[in-house]
């Protein structure tokens, strides 16, 4: 398989495999010390980011410069921003009920149950969203018209990922909208714009990665996964079932696609336009 250095990025995912693993097992050392669980999710964009960085590092005179750097920024940039994000959107809060109710079914020895099925699980799946880093380092072949798509696929999703961000976190800020759905911006055209800006960034992540066939069809789980995790997994599922309850949500979603941005659908005929 020419153009890929196949057996260094093999000694690299190994490696990587360990420092996803070493960043989630210092998150549960620190997560026990203080008894709070949701620390995990700070970590997850934070264990990519270290991915990546080591992926820079050990492939050094082994892919092509300009695509190893390139890749790295953009990992390490969405996994800052999202760290940085929720540790901020945490301040202050207690456990996550996730979590809790999680731990509470745990057959067995909560701590062991909590170790194996969120700090080593996430571990796992950070290692394995984070193929086309690492393949991507990897290649030989230079900066193309695919690789500039995939960057400005990532960039696309980046902006739909932070502005979504930033205006639930201001909206939540006014003390006016307490109780209220947000159906303003971003969120008037999907109803997760962050996730749905998530999924971009891995599929242009996943682009930079398509050197030739055989790295392309070898990490295609990648984005894969990572869309699926946000669609029907732990992602958009658990949240609307979370938000089910809530006044005006009934009407929201009948109004706002779920996941791709479209325009706004018009009530039906008799259906009052907001139920807030």
């Amino acid at each position: 398989m020419s153009g890929t250095a196949w057996g260094a990025l093999g000694v690299n995912l190994a490696v990587c495999a360990g420092t996803a693993a070493a960043v989630l097992l210092a998150t549960f050392a620190t997560a026990l010390h203080r008894g709070l669980h949701r620390l995990v999710d700070i970590a997850w964009g934070l264990a990519f980011a270290a991915v990546a960085a080591t992926t820079w590092l050990l492939s050094d005179g082994h892919g092509d410069d300009g695509r190893r750097l390139l890749v790295a920024a953009a990992t390490i940039l969405w996994g800052l921003r999202l760290s940085v994000h929720i540790a901020q959107r945490s301040r202050g809060h207690g456990e996550d009920p996730r979590y809790t109710a999680l731990l509470d079914k745990a057959p067995g020895n909560r701590t062991l149950y909590a170790l194996r099925s969120v700090y080593l699980g996430q571990a796992a799946l950070v290692w394995l969203i984070s193929l086309p880093v690492q393949a991507a380092s990897y290649s030989s072949a230079s900066l193309d018209a695919l690789a500039y798509c995939g960057l400005a696929l990532w960039a696309t999703g980046l902006v739909f990922e932070a502005v979504g961000d930033h205006q639930l976190a201001r909206f939540k800020a006014d003390p006016a909208h307490r109780g209220r759905i947000m159906d303003q911006g971003l969120w008037a055209w999907t109803r997760h714009p962050n996730y749905f800006g998530d999924s971009l960034i891995w599929w242009g992540l996943y682009l930079l990665a398509c050197t030739a066939w055989q790295p392309a069809l070898a990490v295609l789980v990648s984005p894969v996964l990572m869309t699926l995790l946000l669609t029907i997994g732990s992602g958009k599922r658990l949240l609307e079932k979370h938000m089910a309850h809530r006044p005006g949500y009934t009407a929201y979603a009948a109004r706002t696609s779920g996941f791709l941005p479209l325009p706004p659908r018009k009530p039906a005929r008799g259906t009052p336009a907001s139920t807030k």
